[in-house]
């Protein structure tokens, strides 16, 4: 503890040394700059000379890490605050001596050492520089630290490194929000985030492609994409959702790889043909005395969690997509919902993977919430709501949640672990009523596009006899299954009981009072001739059933 605190103390000292004497007068920047760096030399081969005697590694640790941060802070002096030399130049030799810093951490093994370093010149940096140049030192500092973590098992460094500039670009986006800084602050701070996200998403790979174990380093994927989120939001729409787009992209891809078969089969075959043992994907197979060949955990050797990380920000970055590209017409966001969802659901039943699938629910969800705050109960019911709020972009984005909804029907059952009857019957009774209220969005919306004045009550009447057709339809597959397959004839029958059951309410409870006319005949005969059509066959199929055992 007296060591971290002379390491603070100091590094304190080397500040007042490059900015407090400036504004006292004392000395000339240069004989401050040369004092600050002949400090910090000196501390650093100290430092080097104590590490080898007895008892020294604690207080060489100190003494280094106070030295290499004290060098970096007179590198940024340097470049930030006299700007002696170019911002590239300063940006290289930064990095160099961040890169010493940590080389001498790995040859010690002392992940305390590289902290030091990271966290001393991150912390007092902004002391000496405010502007987007202190982003890029601290995307130095995050980048030093790749190669360490490709060798050492060190999460406490991913963190440090990461969180100063996950951090100062967030801190910096916000105030240039509020502010509303100028064009070259905004388009630096985006250049700035994506570089924070480039290196943490590199970083992350390289350390779990070592140690498929690394979750911390999967983690990483996700904090270093905040930034990127943030600055987008800084731009117009086609700014922002086009690097938003781009994010979700590179992450869904990654993600996706692990679906892929090809280069883990290969690797197994491989080892199996030099004779070692076969390994899981993620594991190490032994070939040989003493070597140990990594399999490869999906086609481009990431760990799990890391995909799961990836999809889940890649999600994320694919929902502020969608809600900021449709930020001026939001009757389109619940299409462009849907649509997600059906691309999630579609790759979850192709190749039963439960994170995708829910993914696909999770959009489709958000989807239905959407529509339901566009088209809510009272527009479906009142008029003058529906002929201003629905329009033909309601109704297709109705027309697509019947699709989703479908599809999540036909999704769930094949994922594993979730063939339960009651889960499925539970996910049919969902996907009927979802089913109800987008048909009714649909028949109404194209109703007062299309039919004029009668457009209302003829959207009402054609969504209660396609609720009854529906009804209908289910019904009779459900009958036809009762010897074949009695599970999904109880989930057919239970939903369609309930659709019949939604149908006849709003006859007698909505159209009985709303529709006139032929309108209100056509209803109540179509839906009348579908239940005897239904009653009839009902009684047949349960009759045929009975027969044989009453023989």
């Amino acid at each position: 503890m007296l060591a971290v605190a002379g390491v603070g103390v100091t590094l304190v000292g080397v500040l007042m040394l490059l900015v407090l004497a400036a504004q006292a007068g004392f000395f000339g920047p240069l004989a401050r700059v040369a004092a600050g760096g002949a400090l910090s030399a000196i501390l650093v081969g100290l430092g080097w000379r104590v590490f080898s005697r007895p008892g020294g590694r604690v207080g060489a640790i100190a003494l280094v890490a106070t030295g290499i941060a004290g060098l970096y802070l007179d590198v940024v002096a340097v470049t930030g605050y006299y700007r002696w030399v170019p911002g590239g130049v300063g940006l290289v030799v930064a990095l160099v001596v961040a890169l010493a810093g940590v080389g001498i951490a790995v040859r010690w093994q002392s992940q305390p050492l590289a902290v030091g370093v990271v966290l001393g010149a991150a912390v007092l940096s902004p002391v000496l520089t405010t502007e987007l140049m202190l982003l890029g030192f601290l995307v130095v500092l995050q980048a030093a630290g790749v190669p360490v973590q490709m060798r050492r098992d060190w999460p406490v460094l991913h963190v440090a490194r990461t969180m100063p500039a996950v951090l100062a670009v967030l801190t910096m986006a916000a105030l240039s929000g509020i502010a509303d800084n100028d064009a070259h602050q905004r388009h630096g701070l985006l250049v700035a985030a994506i570089a924070c996200a480039g290196v943490g998403l590199v970083g992350a790979l390289l350390a779990v492609r070592r140690r498929p174990g690394d979750v911390t380093a999967s983690i990483t994927i996700a904090l270093t994409a905040l930034p990127v989120l943030a600055a987008a939001v800084l731009f117009d729409r086609v700014v922002s959702a086009s690097t938003t787009a781009v994010l979700a992209a590179v992450l869904l891809g990654l993600a996706a790889t692990t679906l892929i078969p090809g280069r883990v089969g290969a690797t197994v075959g491989a080892v199996k043909a030099d004779g070692a043992a076969s390994a899981h994907p993620g594991s190490t197979a032994v070939t040989g005395p003493g070597t140990k060949v990594p399999q490869l955990a999906g086609w481009a050797g990431i760990a799990r969690h890391t995909a799961l990380v990836a999809a889940l920000t890649g999600a994320v970055a694919l929902l502020q997509t969608c809600a900021v590209a449709t930020g001026a017409h939001p009757r389109l966001l619940p299409t462009m919902l849907f649509a997600v969802a059906l691309a999630f659901l579609a790759v979850g039943a192709a190749s039963r993977t439960r994170v995708a699938a829910a993914l696909g629910i999770a959009f489709a969800l958000l989807g239905g919430l959407t529509m339901l705050a566009v088209a809510t109960p009272e527009t479906l019911a009142l008029q003058r709501l529906a002929d201003r709020e629905l329009d033909v972009a309601t109704a297709v984005a109705a027309v697509v949640g019947l699709g989703v909804a479908a599809m999540v029907a036909w999704t769930v059952p094949r994922l594993p672990g979730c063939d339960e009857p009651a889960l499925v019957t539970g996910v049919w009774i969902t996907v009927s009523i979802a089913g109800l209220y987008y048909v009714l969005v649909a028949a109404v919306s194209l109703g007062v596009s299309l039919g004029g004045a009668d457009g209302f009550i003829i959207g009402h009447s054609v969504a209660t006899i396609v609720w009854m057709v529906a009804a209908t339809g289910s019904l009779f597959y459900g009958l036809r299954r009762l010897a074949t397959a009695p599970a999904v004839a109880k989930v057919c029958l239970v939903s369609g009981l309930l659709v019949a059951a939604a149908a006849l309410a709003k006859l007698f409870l909505f159209d009985l009072a709303t529709l006139s006319g032929l309108l209100r005949v056509a209803a109540f005969l179509a839906v009348g001739i579908l239940l005897l059509l239904t009653g009839t066959r009902y009684a047949r199929a349960f009759a045929d059933i009975t027969a044989p055992r009453q023989g």
